[in-house]
């Protein structure tokens, strides 16, 4: 006999791989960084201003922004490193990642980042550039962050401007 009226059945929910998805659409902060691995391979980052607004308990309307480092390898490093400034309006798809180093004085340093596996610029950027960047949806290669050579963190929240 079915599951009783009102019980739903989900046969596939115990055989339902993980998943570690990110989508963000935002406003970058800063020009983008790009460098490269000790075996050329580019890796480029920038950080994306998500602004959330939501209602406190008294019904007052409340705006927050949210600054979130993004990391592109190969191919979507060197379309970030040319196309991506300060003001662009962009949707990111990719992965969370944890990553832990060790900074100039030693110390053991995290960082949450977006592992950026695709991008779309979304129409005019705040900065007035109107220059048209290439879009695409093709999912970038696999990486090897171990090679970052971002060994710090970046100076997200350095610059108070937020470019919206």
């Amino acid at each position: 006999m079915g599951p009783s009226h009102g019980t739903v059945a989900i046969p596939w929910f115990h055989t339902v791989d993980m998943l570690n998805k990110v989508m963000l659409i935002g406003y970058v902060g800063a020009d983008s960084e790009i460098k490269f691995t000790p075996g050329g391979i580019p890796v480029a980052n920038f950080s994306l201003a998500v602004k959330e607004i939501y209602k406190n308990g008294g019904g007052e309307k409340k705006t927050n922004t949210v600054w979130i480092r993004c990391v592109a390898w190969r191919r979507w490093a060197e379309i970030v490193g040319e196309h991506v400034t300060r003001g662009k309006f962009l949707f990111v798809e990719g992965r969370l990642q944890l990553r832990s180093y060790e900074d100039r004085n030693g110390e053991k340093r995290e960082v949450t980042e977006v592992v950026v596996s695709t991008l779309r610029f979304l129409g005019p950027p705040k900065n007035g550039n109107s220059t048209k960047a290439p879009e695409s949806s093709k999912t970038a290669e696999p990486n090897d962050e171990a090679d970052n050579p971002f060994n710090e963190v970046g100076n997200e929240t350095a610059d108070p401007d937020v470019p919206f």
